[in-house]
């Protein structure tokens, strides 16, 4: 008889989701919103002129504590910690020693002791597990990814909402705050994944009720993971598992702003390395639909009757109302190249262009 399967995780504000209509969709062995009532063009559309929040508790949470914290981080994943100082977060990537992509990641910088990783929810466990491997004596690698929420409050009002809850909201891009509010410290962070004005905040699961209710009372609205594909597909921002795995290097995907080349060591360095030498025998560059056709993620890209690549993501973009992608194209081709797309067997013309596709707002 076969194991029955087991139940998905939920975020600790299922309930509310529930309550409020939400339709519920699996990710990464997660139950999380995928949309409420109004749908994800409803709410993509609040994020780009108003203000959404976002539940991304499924994201993972690991800390890394002790002396030399910092400078053990920085000798495992890609960007060089030493660009920021305490109070500031930074993108990177953790690969394997073939330049792959286990994930990629918001490392939270807290003091030369103290660091907060933020994965993706699928690759939690193997970046904790990678880490915990090799973690000198004195550093303590914890998994606190079901103690701990995400939310994800995000548009040109955003500042408002934190206004009226009385967190911070005037520091600058990809910087954090810290604030007790009703005795849990709660990490604000200026920084997101839709292109807007944005906070990420990280709170303890008993506080992030309190918190979401009153994002909500101050007129965000809420919103599920089909905007935030959407809206992270417009700016071109890569998605692990899709754009980015441990086939697609950080130079194939043209994320070497993100690698600390200088730095005498990271996870991949020799292999990245030899590849930026020698240059990438294919790059992820962006597609804009020419015609009428929605790109979807496994598609053929075609220049005549040679496949010349492959999409990685697809959409119908609704702040151009046309059709965008990413997609893993032949190293000799840049954006300006008209190309097409085999959509189910009909030619869509596609122009390659350099992500984003739309404008970011201003840092």
């Amino acid at each position: 008889m076969s194991e029955p399967a087991s139940s998905p995780l939920v975020s600790p504000l299922h309930e509310r989701h529930l309550e409020l209509g939400a339709k519920f969709a699996p990710f990464a062995g997660w139950e999380m919103p995928l949309h409420y009532g109004s749908g994800v063009l409803a709410e993509h559309g609040a994020v780009r002129t108003s203000v959404g929040v976002f539940d991304v508790s499924h994201l993972g949470k690991v800390w890394v504590n002790g002396p030399g914290a910092v400078a053990f981080v920085n000798r495992c994943l890609t960007n060089d910690l030493d660009r920021i100082a305490a109070g500031g977060a930074q993108y990177t990537l953790c690969c394997d020693a073939e330049g792959g992509v286990v994930d990629d990641l918001i490392a939270y910088r807290l003091s030369d002791e103290e660091v907060l990783l933020v994965p993706n929810a699928a690759n939690t466990a193997e970046v904790a597990r990678r880490l915990e491997e090799a973690a000198p004596d004195g550093v303590e690698v914890r998994n606190a990814h079901h103690s701990l929420a995400v939310l994800a409050v995000q548009g040109p009002e955003s500042p408002r909402i934190l206004e009226y809850l009385g967190l911070p909201h005037d520091h600058g891009y990809m910087t954090f705050a810290e604030r007790f509010v009703d005795g849990a410290a709660v990490i604000v962070c200026r920084s997101g994944y839709t292109g807007e004005t944005g906070f990420e905040l990280v709170v303890p699961n008993a506080a992030a009720g309190d918190l979401w209710d009153g994002m909500l009372v101050a007129g965000a609205r809420p919103c599920g993971l089909g905007a935030r594909d959407t809206l992270r597909l417009e700016m071109g921002y890569p998605l692990h598992g899709q754009d980015l795995s441990l086939d697609v290097t950080p130079v194939q995907a043209r994320l070497s702003w993100a690698i600390g080349w200088d730095k005498p060591e990271f996870w991949g360095k020799g292999a990245l390395e030899s590849e930026r030498a020698a240059g990438p025998k294919r790059r992820l560059w962006g597609l804009e639909a020419a015609g009428r056709g929605v790109p979807r993620a496994r598609m053929s890209v075609l220049d005549g009757e040679r496949q010349v690549g492959e999409t990685t993501s697809g959409t119908f973009a609704p702040s151009l109302k046309k059709g965008v992608a990413l997609a893993l194209l032949d190293a000799e081709y840049r954006p300006g190249a008209e190309l097409e797309l085999d959509v189910r067997g009909r030619r869509l013309p596609v122009r390659v262009v350099k992500p984003p596709f739309v404008e970011a707002a201003p840092s």
